[in-house]
């Protein structure tokens, strides 16, 4: 078991998917209870253009839309933490939404804490894939302030 210091603070990160629920529940047990639990998913930011445009074309959705679409994403991100609370069986865990690149908000918002340790999923995409898409999981951990638990899930699909 790990045993976090005093005062301490556990980081989760979920996008809501399986495999971030299932990540966070093989974590946990690995935990020794920390102070402070703190759960965390990570919105994509507005997008300006979608109104404004581009210079060379027009926005393609109103003022409005776009506030309707910011409430509709925040409701979802609410619900989704809410969900994941509950699935975990947290008391008293705070829950924080965050909107940008999701790697660069968690270790932000870990050195902002402080945490103690960070608790995240990862897909496991290999070589070219991960090249392209970039992985939230490696950049955490080559930038987190803190140690960082990685769970490694298995896509069915392959």
């Amino acid at each position: 078991m790990i045993t976090p210091m005093d005062g301490s603070t556990i980081l989760l990160c979920t996008d809501g998917s399986d495999l971030a629920l299932g990540a966070l529940r093989q974590a946990l047990p690995l935990l020794a209870p920390a102070e402070r639990t703190v759960v965390l998913t990570v919105t994509a930011e507005e997008d300006p253009t979608l109104v404004a445009g581009t210079g060379f074309a027009a926005g393609v959705i109103s003022a409005e839309q776009q506030v309707e679409l910011l409430q509709r994403a925040q409701r979802a991100a609410e619900d989704l933490l809410d969900h994941t609370v509950a699935e975990l069986g947290l008391t008293g865990a705070e829950t924080v939404i965050l909107g940008g690149d999701a790697g660069h908000a968690i270790c932000d918002l870990a050195e902002s804490l402080p945490a103690s340790i960070i608790v995240l999923g990862t897909r496991g995409h290999g070589g070219l894939r991960r090249a392209v898409m970039g992985s939230t999981s490696d950049h955490v951990v080559r930038h987190a302030p803190c140690p960082v638990l990685v769970h490694g899930g298995h896509d069915e699909r392959h």
